[in-house]
């Protein structure tokens, strides 16, 4: 790899490489982990949608909301009618710093209050629910309360057709959040059904500003991202 290629890589900004069909032909790290929550054919477009009419290089000023990114321009470039590349530009306020001081928390089992949730509704509900587990969590410091509410809050936006509920708990990679000039890992809860269309996104709710927890609902599951807050 030369100095330009893992510069391209090392970069904190995401850049794709497409074909003229729209196949991608190369992203950087940043890159992939917004494939993980953005469409590659919406990313195509949006490289459509700004590429210099002609032949070259253009940058434009956009005001541009992913899920928890955000990003305040675009740059696309292309030199034929083969590839075409972009570049996209985060914007500071993405995971921006925030003063983490709320009262009750303590260090908790994160696997213990999702078990103890799903064993409660397991009483009054046939859905049969999958989990997926990571081992190497630890206990953190988090407001336990708040966690069961709203994980409460997003079983209940799974309608009564639904028959199989998943779960997962895992560290999320190559993301973090930094709270009072100190970065965390974030461990990642994703909540989805077999089927998207027995599930209400747009009956959960939950207030950003009152919480450490980042909530995303997407159109076929539900994702909270917490510090991981060891002391």
């Amino acid at each position: 790899m030369t100095i330009n290629d893992n510069w391209v890589e090392q970069d904190l900004n995401p850049i794709l490489s497409f074909s003229s069909q729209g196949k991608i032909l190369h992203t950087n790290q940043e890159a992939q982990f917004l494939l993980n929550r953005v469409k590659k054919e919406q990313l195509y477009d949006l490289a459509l949608k700004y590429a210099p009419s002609n032949y070259g290089f253009e940058t434009s000023y956009i005001n541009l909301t992913f899920y928890n990114y955000i990003f305040y321009a675009i740059s696309v470039t292309y030199e034929n009618d083969d590839e075409i590349h972009m570049k996209l530009y985060k914007s500071t306020s993405v995971k921006q710093d925030k003063k983490y001081a709320p009262k009750n928390t303590s260090k908790t089992n994160i696997f213990t209050l999702v078990d103890l949730t799903i064993s409660t509704r397991k009483t009054k509900s046939e859905i049969k629910f999958i989990k997926n587990y990571d081992p190497s969590i630890p206990e953190f410091l988090m407001v336990a309360s708040d966690f069961l509410k709203l994980l409460n809050n997003i079983y209940d936006a799974f309608n009564n057709n639904c028959k199989v509920l998943n779960t997962s708990v895992k560290l999320k990679t190559g993301e973090y959040i930094k709270l009072d000039d100190r970065k965390h890992s974030l461990v990642t809860i994703e909540i989805y059904a077999d089927n998207y269309e027995q599930y209400n996104m747009d009956a959960v709710k939950h207030d950003k500003n009152r919480s450490s927890m980042i909530l995303t609902l997407e159109k076929e599951k539900a994702i909270i991202d917490l510090p991981l807050i060891l002391k």
